[in-house]
């Protein structure tokens, strides 16, 4: 599939991010660009001000309640579905990150590129399954690219939270969570463990759980924090995000147990700053060894590494025998692992 010449040429890395340049097009650029393939709907890789946004119709959609005031031309594009842009063969297929979340396979002159953007290999009731795209050249993020970092399931993480309310029924119970993604999964994940009493939610998180039930999902009983009495709260389930946990929002709750669902929460020191009584270790990345296999799985005969520990996996990599670089992309955010 690969030349032997030029590997790889067509694809750059310019100050705005990875460009494509027959296609002119970027991929999750840093800053406003002409024209832009957005892998999901986090952030620190769905900026506003571009020109023209080509995504899964999931993400245009996150974008558009995360950006209101924004107005590119968008193209919406199914999983599977093809396009050719500038002779550049392009298709999204499943990330498994969250809702909508893609990665991107790019086909030029005989050979295949795929950029997975952020993912899981992990099941997840409100994101589609990742799928392994064979490639020559496979780029990939590294947030938790380390050998400690390796997740227990996250339904064990749940039954302890359970655990606590049942413990503790006389106390809230406050529990952080991302608001695209991590919410919607842990409010999926508390249900299918048997969890049926109302959950409340921060005022922050209720527009992207609304968009969530949109596309279908079911959340059961869920509630907004503002407008409910004190005393049903006292003993309730309160999502909010993490900020939250230590902000004055939170002293509404008397004596509430606190609890934080996040990749991170493996580092002891982290849950304490997010001031985590009871850290949950779910995250919506892959972990060391999901990394490992996961490049190896693509055959790709070298691998590109993006924001995180890119340089322990890049050590890994050239080990196993994988050509493997890291691209030190700036502008990636943790917070949302």
């Amino acid at each position: 599939m690969a030349r032997a010449d030029q590997k790889f040429g067509w694809l750059e890395l310019r100050p705005g991010g990875l460009y494509c340049a027959p296609a002119d097009i970027y991929i999750d650029p840093g800053r406003g660009v002409p024209n832009a393939i957005i892998t999901h709907g986090h952030a620190d890789h769905a900026r506003p001000g571009h020109g023209k946004v080509l995504a899964t119709p999931e993400t245009l959609a996150i974008m558009g309640v995360r950006y209101p005031a924004d107005t590119p031309e968008t193209q919406g594009l199914a999983y599977g579905e093809r396009i050719t842009i500038g002779g550049v063969n392009i298709w999204l297929a499943p990330a498994g990150h969250v809702l909508g979340s893609a990665q991107v396979a790019l086909e030029y002159g005989g050979e295949r590129i795929v950029v997975s953007g952020d993912y899981k290999r992990r099941p997840d009731p409100t994101a589609a399954a990742f799928e392994v795209i064979k490639c020559d050249l496979f780029i990939t993020e590294a947030t938790f690219a380390l050998p400690v970092f390796r997740h227990p399931p996250a339904e064990q993480e749940v039954q302890k939270l359970l655990t606590s309310i049942a413990q503790f029924p006389e106390q809230a119970h406050v529990l952080g969570v991302y608001g695209l993604g991590k919410c919607q999964r842990m409010l999926s994940l508390v249900r299918e463990a048997g969890f049926e009493e109302p959950i409340f939610l921060h005022g922050a998180l209720i527009k992207l759980t609304e968009l969530y039930q949109g596309f279908g999902f079911d959340f059961g009983d869920v509630r907004p924090v503002a407008g409910t009495d004190k005393a049903e709260l006292a003993t309730a389930l309160i999502f909010a995000p993490p900020s939250a946990i230590q902000d004055k929002w939170s002293r509404r709750f008397q004596n509430p147990r606190t609890a934080v669902a996040s990749g991170w929460m493996r580092v002891r020191a982290r849950a304490r700053q997010r001031g985590a009584e009871l850290p949950l270790v779910i995250s919506d990345h892959a972990d060391w060894d999901e990394l490992l296999m996961t490049c190896k799985e693509t055959g790709a005969e070298e691998v590109w590494i993006t924001h995180g520990r890119e340089d322990a996996l890049a050590h890994a990599l050239i080990a196993a025998g994988q050509r493997a670089r890291p691209l030190r992309l700036a502008g990636r955010e943790e917070e949302a692992a």
